[in-house]
């Protein structure tokens, strides 16, 4: 066919700067503009009917809301993300109980978080705990919690804390997420803390999306692990610390990128005696592993006050943290019995670092069954600078708009080479009214709308046009409206900073009423915090945090609800008038070192 075509005004959403860069271009940016689908229950999964509108418990979707990543900017010492922290992959659905008779409390939920990690990492010789909450992110945008489930063993009750039962533990015996947990994951091996979405364990769906040895099979909506040989396995997160973390798979020699690829193994095993390790089956839980004690800054020798439970039925060895032996410690050598160290990582050659790297990488048996520690361990074998925090930093350079924001991708092609036929296809926005429009020459005349579309079920759109005469013919594809969708600014969503060490700080005061008084008067404050704070909000039971504002303490404190409090406070009457802030300050969780603080910044007016 006698015709010249080409399209006008297509451009490739990672901007050239990004390109070759691992702390840009790994994020999974292929699929934005697409909206975060949920299967809300078996029924749903089974018809492949989805969700982009939800609500259950604290995860409320009014509008659609746009999935993964949607920027990433770089400073010379940072990277940021904003994210929705909810899959590309449709999500769900989740229940409590392996029958599916009982529902998840909550659907997960738009977090509008802004993260950003150390691009130039240090490795201390005194490590730092993870701490509860988000401790990286996937690449898909999906949150990273460490390997437990927030509750461990209450010695004095000689139970399990659990969310029914108001305990919190003691921080010595801790509940193993996938073990515990693992019947409220979906296919994608996720769940919900509050409306948080996020991975304890290997992510199988987003390792499909970046083809990383996962197979998936159309008919049950589930994944597996591919019987093929596999590769070198992509960068699928980053941690706090500013380490990425691989997929499974990783090359036999650490130095050699030559040399084959194979499952990477963990060093660690459970203490039943078949390493010359404590036998728990016979002495009980009395003693902790040397990683654990380290962890936990104790003596692995513990005083029966202290003593798990014994093992059985309801308390299987590998129910806590604590029921495994790192084989570093019991004479094994890295390298040769095992290949990951204590905090499930290694110096190692990647595609991406062919100088080398520190990396963490996900831990699965041969079949994709998920493998202790999972991620990574209790600690970071890095500083953990990186966190929640509310603004990108000025000189950070924007690299990656996507979600509503996606710049249009399209390609041209001729449907039947016997005829003046063409077909524009073209990646965007999902709720985006997109328009074809075509003209002959560059320089004169007007568009011709040959076109359009609403992409009202994924971010993919398509037009033909049969109707171009012999000759040039140009086209441009242009957005003409976008659908009302979830806008919550970036930044606000998510509450505190977790920088490990088992707190952290941060946003997470909500409102305070009234936000004004007067110097030496006597207010009475209610205190409303968001629900969804990261870290999580303790326990509605945890003692009575105390309150600040500016350097003033108030008095009177209690605990009015999940999320709310209620305070006194005697308005110093020297106390200079102004704005100040407004500090909760819980102490810390056990096992942990570090209070949790959340703060509402410029939240009482002094008059």
């Amino acid at each position: 066919m006698a015709k010249t075509v080409a399209l006008i005004g297509a451009f490739a959403a990672l901007t050239a700067s990004a390109q070759n860069n691992p702390w840009a271009d790994s994020w999974l940016t292929q699929p934005s503009g697409a909206y975060a689908k949920i299967y809300t229950s078996t029924a749903a999964l089974n018809s492949g009917t989805s969700a982009t509108t939800w609500s259950r418990g604290e995860g409320v979707q009014a509008d659609p809301v746009y999935a993964g990543v949607q920027s990433v900017y770089l400073s010379e010492d940072w990277v940021y993300i904003e994210t929705s922290g909810l899959g590309f992959h449709t999500m769900g659905p989740w229940y409590l109980n392996a029958a599916k008779t009982m529902d998840f409390p909550n659907f997960p939920g738009n977090t509008a978080s802004l993260h950003r990690f150390p691009r130039n990492p240090t490795n201390p010789e005194e490590k730092s705990d993870t701490g509860l909450g988000v401790i990286g992110y996937f690449v898909d945008g999906v949150a990273m919690f460490d390997n437990r489930d927030a509750f461990s063993y209450v010695n004095a009750s000689a139970q399990d804390a659990e969310p029914t039962n108001g305990l919190t533990g003691d921080g010595i015996w801790n509940r193993d997420a996938y073990v515990n947990e693992g019947v409220t994951f979906d296919a994608a091996f996720a769940h919900q803390a509050g409306a948080t979405y996020h991975y304890h364990a290997n992510p199988p769906a987003l390792r499909h999306r970046l083809g990383d040895h996962v197979d998936f099979d159309a008919s049950t909506k589930s994944y597996s692990e591919s019987a093929e040989a596999p590769e070198h396995s992509p960068i699928l997160g980053w941690v706090n610390d500013g380490h990425p973390i691989y997929g499974p798979y990783g090359y036999s020699d650490p130095n050699d990128a030559s040399s084959p690829v194979k499952r990477m193994l963990s060093g660690f095993i459970k203490r039943d005696g078949s390493q010359g390790s404590v036998n728990l089956n016979s002495t009980g839980r009395t003693t902790l592993p040397a990683w654990a004690a380290s962890a936990q800054n104790r003596s692995a020798t513990l005083s029966s006050n202290q003593y798990g439970p014994a093992v059985s039925a309801a308390h299987i060895l590998g129910h806590y943290l604590e029921d495994y032996a790192f084989l570093g410690d019991l004479g094994a050598t890295q390298g040769e019995d095992f290949d990951m160290d204590k905090y499930n990582g290694r110096f190692c050659v990647t595609p991406e670092f062919p100088e080398g790297v520190y990396a963490y990488f996900v831990s699965i048996e041969a079949d994709g069954t998920p493998a202790f520690p999972y991620n990574i361990n209790r600690q970071y074998h890095g500083n953990p600078t990186g966190g929640a925090v509310t603004a990108v930093e000025e000189g950070a350079v924007l690299v990656f708009s996507g979600g509503p924001d996606r710049a249009i991708e399209a390609s041209i092609q001729e449907s039947d080479s016997n005829s003046e036929t063409v077909v524009i296809s073209w990646a965007g926005s999902e709720g985006g009214s997109y328009v074809v429009e075509r003209r002959s020459d560059l320089s004169s005349g007007d568009w011709a709308e040959v076109g359009s579309q609403d992409l009202t079920a994924s971010n993919q759109g398509a037009v033909e046009d049969a109707g171009a005469s012999s000759g040039a013919a140009f086209y441009r594809i242009r957005l003409n409206s976008l659908a009302a969708y979830d806008d919550a600014e970036f930044g606000c969503g998510n509450g505190g900073n977790n920088n490990g060490g088992g707190g952290g700080g941060g946003e997470g005061v909500v409102s305070v009423t009234p936000s004004s008084g007067a110097k030496g008067s006597s207010v009475t404050l209610t205190i409303v915090m968001d629900a969804n704070a990261q870290p999580p909000l303790p326990p509605q039971n945890a003692p009575t945090p105390e309150v600040r504002i500016g350097t003033s303490t108030l008095s009177a404190v209690s605990r009015t609800g999940a999320a709310t409090l209620q305070a006194t406070w005697n308005i110093p009457s020297g106390m200079a008038p102004g704005v100040y802030n407004v500090e909760v300050e819980f102490a810390a969780p056990p096992g942990m070192t570090q209070t949790l603080v959340y703060v509402l910044e410029n939240g009482f007016t002094v008059e």
